[in-house]
């Protein structure tokens, strides 16, 4: 990888191995260190409850498809986006540990490719949910009638083409290289425009331009929904509130330390070994919350509401009999 290069989400060997023209490398072994424990550790069990919690929401409406709406849709293919986003983990963890990437070039190109799409369209389609809701609560007279199936499917198909779009660069200029007896699975390109289109691009699609849109279409809903006189209302508004904070909790940072490193390696900030430091500790750790976030997506969009309860519930009980009496007392 050049030295100017700025670490994208594949790139965990460059956070210990910075280095600047006409300068020593710096010590990154306490990162180095930290993150072979940190990282694997988390990164297994963001595995595990996102895989069951993603993948119990695809089975119960794949099971209830008959009830399709748009929600569903949406719902579906979230759950679909944050799998495709999970299944790299266990990649991307052993990557993080060992500091070489032992898989070959297939699945080099492949993992950061899905990790990209994964990431991408799980927050284009949560951005389709929010205008969903918006035209349901502030258009219910004028547009809501326009939310049919056919609509959906359209709007996922293309979100889809969009999220394919952006992550083509990984598929082109990821590959596995030598690097000093260490085979690295890096983004390798001698174009410095690809090169900030990516930093640019995590900031600009996968966070400013959806928190935007979250804002100005929460900021019409919340005042009307204030105004209904419904039981759920106040419920609404807590889950509306904790839609936009969420996201932004764990996605904010690393966007923001992601753009540091960008303007640290054009020589925009002043280069010595404790700010590089700094900065690729703050990029390991913020980096492995905002994974996170894809554990929390079935909560915030599924599990919250009645119905859905329900079907999983009754999906559980079907699936083992010994929970039977618990499904009906919920239920």
């Amino acid at each position: 990888m050049n030295d100017s290069e700025p670490n994208t989400v594949a790139e965990y060997g460059d956070y210990y191995n910075v280095s600047w023209a006409g300068k020593a490398p710096c010590d990154y072994s306490k990162v180095r260190d930290f993150g072979m424990v940190f990282l694997p550790t988390l990164y297994s069990f963001v595995f595990i409850t996102g895989f069951i919690g993603n993948g119990l929401v695809a089975c119960v409406l794949v099971k209830n498809r008959n009830e399709t709406n748009l929600t569903d849709i949406c719902l579906l293919n979230l759950s679909i986006s944050d799998l495709l986003f999970i299944i790299s983990l266990p990649f991307i963890a052993h990557y993080a540990a060992a500091a070489e990437w032992v898989f070959g070039d297939f699945l080099c190109r492949f993992v950061c490719t899905i990790f990209t799409l994964g990431f991408y369209n799980s927050t284009f389609i949560m951005v389709v949910m929010t205008l969903d809701r918006y035209v349901v609560i502030v258009h219910a007279h004028t547009l809501a009638h326009h939310r049919t199936l056919r609509v959906g499917m359209a709007l996922t198909v293309f979100v889809w083409l969009l999220s394919v779009c952006i992550s083509l660069p990984y598929m082109i200029f990821t590959q596995v290289r030598n690097d000093s007896g260490v085979l690295r699975c890096d983004y390798y390109t001698d174009s410095q425009g690809w090169k900030d289109f990516n930093i640019l691009a995590m900031n600009i699609f996968g966070l400013l331009l959806p928190l935007l849109i979250m804002v100005a279409c929460y900021s019409r809903i919340i005042p009307i929904l204030m105004v209904m006189r419904s039981n759920s209302r106040h419920r609404s508004i807590k889950l509306i509130i904790i839609i936009v904070v969420i996201f932004f909790l764990f996605w904010a940072p690393h966007n923001i330390t992601m753009f540091l490193s960008f303007l640290q390696s054009r020589r925009l900030l002043q280069n010595d070994c404790q700010r590089e430091e700094a900065i690729s500790f703050s990029i390991l750790v913020t980096e492995a919350i905002a994974f996170t976030h894809c554990c929390l997506n079935p909560i915030i969009y599924a599990f919250v509401g009645q119905k859905f309860r329900e079907r999983v519930l009754r999906l559980l009980r079907n699936w083992f009999p010994c929970c039977s009496l618990l499904s009906s007392r919920d239920m």
